[in-house]
């Protein structure tokens, strides 16, 4: 990979310390109008769902409710949830929109995730043994890890981990791989696993206790409605976030690389470690904009919505200083975290082989 000097660094920090500060400056009622439009959007979708889904008559209607509370699900957990909680509106002084508080629909307590995603993952991406979102504990994405005999079937592992994404997210902080080796035990983490079934339970409750209950007569179909929801959520915020972090470009580092790094060096790890992949607007939004993975990254508190308007000039910043700018198609991005998976599922021998 092309490395920088440091007066290259030192202009990359300029430059996009000078993108930051310009939608900075910019944030105001139409970014607050913006999230508001996103709320009532998304509740919305959740009213006609759990109407439609128990007071259908047909198959149609049935789809039809439930693909509405999947979209309401989509959008609460991407384009709301997540961003809410890296501080996008804090400057807006909106209680129900502060990032230390908020409490999004899914088993994953927020508290938990702003610790293992806002802190680990966005300091420490992609270095292998800080970043534990790199392969979650169970993929291996790298030569840099290891090779065991499990990673041949970390193919199932991946599509099991997309089915039961939720809940896989949820018990992140468990550290399993560090149980497994004995590193840890599970009284270690009693205080993180009280929290997780407070939260994880509350969810399940919701909507496969309390929903089906309060439409009793027709609760298996709304049993059927909301298991579907959740799934249709779970695989495609899988597929989003795998496609911004593992594709075949995406870079990964050394712990001892990264040691007193400066902004600069930050900033280019991010870079070269996120990947954008391009379509339309309804595609961004239920994205939760990280269709734009790279610029999410660089400028993880700023609102969402505003990447696609930053993109352009980040990109052209990259041209000039001849980083590469990893996007593509969704298809083709998926492709190559497919590509991926199954590459390093194999030992390191035939992995570089196979390269």
């Amino acid at each position: 990979m092309k490395t920088l000097n440091e007066t290259q660094l030192q202009r990359l920090e300029t430059g996009l310390d000078a993108i930051r500060e310009d939608v900075v400056s910019d944030l105001g009622e139409r970014d607050a109008r913006y999230i508001r439009r996103i709320i009532r959007l998304q509740r919305s979708l959740e009213v006609a769902g759990r109407i439609l889904i128990p007071l259908s008559l047909t198959p149609v209607g049935f789809v039809a409710g439930t693909a509405s509370l999947s979209l309401a699900k989509i959008i609460e957990n991407m384009e709301i949830g997540h961003n809410v909680m890296h501080g996008q509106y804090d400057w807006m002084n909106d209680p129900a929109l502060y990032s230390q508080d908020y409490e999004w629909d899914t088993a994953c307590d927020s508290n938990s995730w702003r610790r293992t995603h806002n802190y680990e993952h966005h300091t420490y991406t992609n270095i292998i043994g800080k970043d534990r979102d790199y392969g979650y504990g169970l993929l291996r994405l790298s030569n840099d890890t290891p090779w065991r005999w499990r990673n041949l079937f970390q193919f199932a592992d991946y599509v099991g981990l997309s089915v039961l994404f939720q809940w896989g997210v949820g018990l992140h902080e468990l550290e399993y791989e560090k149980l497994l080796s004995g590193e840890i035990s599970l009284r270690d983490k009693g205080g993180f696993l009280k929290e997780f079934f407070r939260k994880g339970g509350r969810q399940f409750f919701k909507d496969y206790v309390f929903f089906p209950l309060l439409t009793f007569p027709v609760a298996g179909k709304v049993l059927l409605g909301n298991l579907s929801a959740n799934l249709a959520r779970n695989l495609w915020a899988s597929t989003i976030i795998f496609c911004g972090h593992f594709t075949e470009q995406a870079a990964t580092f050394h712990e001892a690389d990264c040691e007193n790094e400066s902004k600069g060096q930050w900033y280019y790890r991010q870079l070269t470690g996120s990947s954008n992949f391009t379509g339309g607007r309804w595609l961004h939004l239920l994205s939760g904009h990280l269709s734009y993975q790279i610029e999410h990254h660089l400028f993880p508190d700023i609102p969402a919505h505003r990447y696609p308007e930053m993109a352009p000039r980040v990109q052209a910043l990259c041209k000039d200083l001849g980083i590469p700018y990893n996007t593509g198609s969704f298809g083709r991005q998926y492709a190559t975290v497919v590509k991926r998976i199954l590459r390093f599922s194999l030992p390191e021998r035939l992995t570089r082989q196979a390269a």
